[in-house]
């Protein structure tokens, strides 16, 4: 195995659940020019990481699209190997711009790796991953080294606990309202903990509005970069926030933290998963307007 293509797009969370996988793979083919196809905004991580010796970059073009359908048909192509992470119904088409490769590790095709466990779409996307690599004859994806993300990001003096008030612009019944974000902030105040806002540059507002409440907050929104993000986690004392990509980056960070899932998500199939027993604590209601500040801090306790 000299070439190997390691296909994942996102979004954040499900690219931070496979760093487990992109650490085993590295490790089973030590000394292959290992290339990662991934989407713009994970580029950074990936070059940070010791996992890829390339990483390019999938435009995602339309299927109309036909010369920048034969740009990716030339990404997918020449390789001994390819570990399709993803597996999701555009890369189900990518198999075939490949040219249905022999050694063709998804969820589709005739290759003798393929993952064709009818349990697949029940599975934690960890567990669905580890089953899908041990077919692949690698049978132990371990728990990822991130000590490369750890000292990244601001150092901040004084105690700190995380605020992730934002999700998918999409789906806003993920969100737990923001004046209960607010009210938290306070509370963190009250316990020593300095309240520190993250989120990308549209989350601004969100910031806003629980600085408004608690001046003290620190609004670090649209400030970091996924790599800086994921070393202030490092660094927090805990993290409370929504099902949504930072949260992912907190806990394989090792801090301590509380995430909110509305019916909208299944954690049995996405939540976040920590380093040691008992680091994740999910609060899973139907909505998430029904849920009361003092049963996160109860859980933050």
């Amino acid at each position: 195995m000299r070439r190997i293509l390691v296909i994942r797009l996102g979004a954040l969370g499900d690219f931070v659940q496979s760093f487990g996988p992109f650490q085993a793979i590295r490790a089973a083919h030590p000394t292959a020019q290992i290339t990662l196809l991934t989407t713009a905004p994970f580029v950074e991580l990936a070059h940070l990481s010791p996992w890829f010796d390339a990483v390019e970059v999938d435009q995602r073009p339309s299927w109309g699209n036909l010369p920048a359908l034969l740009a990716l048909r030339q990404q997918l192509r020449g390789y001994d190997r390819v570990y399709d992470l993803q597996t999701s119904s555009r890369t189900a088409r990518y198999y075939v711009l490949a040219g249905r490769p022999k050694m063709w590790c998804g969820h589709v095709g005739r290759s003798p790796l393929v993952h064709a466990s009818p349990r697949r779409n029940d599975m934690h996307t960890r567990t669905r991953q580890r089953d899908q690599l041990l077919g692949a004859g690698i049978p132990d994806v371990p728990l990822p080294d991130v000590s490369w993300l750890a000292g990244l990001g601001p150092h901040l003096n004084a105690p700190y606990g995380l605020i992730v008030p934002g999700a998918s612009p999409h789906r806003p019944v993920k969100r737990w309202p923001v004046r209960r974000y607010a009210e938290l902030a306070t509370r963190f105040e009250s316990r020593g903990l300095r309240p520190v806002v993250v989120g990308s540059g549209a989350d601004k507002p969100l910031a806003e509005a629980i600085r408004q409440v608690c001046p003290q907050a620190l609004d670090l929104t649209g400030r970091t970069t996924l790599p800086e993000l994921a070393g202030l986690a490092a660094r927090a004392q805990v993290a409370v926030g929504n099902d949504t990509g930072p949260m992912h980056l907190a806990a394989i960070m090792g801090c301590p933290s509380v995430v909110l899932f509305s019916a909208d998500s299944n954690p049995a199939l996405t939540a976040p998963l920590g380093r040691v027993p008992g680091q994740v604590c999910v609060l899973s209601v139907r909505d998430l307007a029904t849920l009361s500040v003092n049963r996160v801090a109860a859980a933050l306790s």
